[in-house]
């Protein structure tokens, strides 16, 4: 792997090193395998939390194996609203060990359905390492919206802001799929290596979907095209993308 990543032994899992809220991407570690289970509607996030907890204990996986999750919230929050929300999340994956010293290894995708809307901020899916002789290779990409990465307010790194033409919407889903490719050349995969792609946003993609999305490879097996908005006010478009050959979907 290239030196962009870190190994959590305990968790099973390397991690490419981002925001205090949530890295950029984990890859399993050889012998370890990543899978994810979704839920038929999103909980909470105390309620998601409690069953993830018993959840890996009947699985007999620890608490550390926790490397993903995608998260729905009810409307894009304020910058600070953004902090305040991440800072209580962050809280019990400090608990459970898996977060120290505001370095967070696990990736994560948050949006907001623009139909259909939780009445709270609450899990849709979520990923752990589970470990198998001879598996390699599976990921996560954490979702990224059209916003540079850097410490400046969102308003003055956010590629076309507030513009939603059709120009603007291409410029902001091909600096996605860009970022999309670092962040899986940084734990030695692509498109090649994926198995699902999903697209947040309420703006038409289509005028660059075969272009620049299918032609790359990023719909090799379908892209899924979620009608929501990304967390925070101003961002219109995001991404992510997984190489995970285990899924389970639960109905609460």
């Amino acid at each position: 792997m290239t030196a962009s990543t870190i190994d959590v032994p305990a968790g099973g899992y390397r991690y490419i090193p981002g925001v205090f809220q949530y890295s950029a991407g984990v890859r399993a570690l050889d012998g370890f395998r990543i899978e994810r289970v979704s839920f038929q509607r999103p909980i909470p996030l105390a309620e998601g939390f409690a069953f993830i907890e018993r959840f890996m204990a009947a699985e007999d996986v620890p608490l550390t194996a926790f490397c993903a999750c995608e998260l729905r919230s009810p409307a894009p929050f304020t910058e600070a609203g953004f902090i305040a929300f991440n800072r209580h999340y962050c809280g019990t994956l400090e608990r459970w060990g898996v977060m120290r010293d505001d370095k967070n290894p696990v990736a994560r995708s948050n949006v907001c359905p623009e139909q259909h809307k939780p009445l709270e901020p609450g899990f849709h899916a979520f990923c752990f390492t589970r470990k198998v002789s001879g598996a390699s290779g599976s990921f996560v990409i954490s979702g990224s919206g059209e916003a540079e990465e850097g410490h400046a307010s969102y308003r003055e790194r956010t590629i076309r802001f507030g513009d939603t033409s059709p120009d603007a919407m291409r410029e902001k889903g091909v600096y996605v799929l860009n970022r999309m490719e670092q962040r899986m050349a940084a734990v030695g995969a692509g498109w090649a290596d994926t198995t699902a792609t999903q697209v947040y946003t309420l703006h038409d993609l289509h005028p660059f979907l075969s272009e620049e999305i299918v032609r790359r490879g990023a719909a090799q097996h379908g892209l899924t095209w979620h009608f929501a908005r990304p967390p925070v006010v101003g961002l219109e478009y995001e991404m992510d993308c997984r190489g995970v050959t285990v899924e389970r979907r639960i109905r609460l």
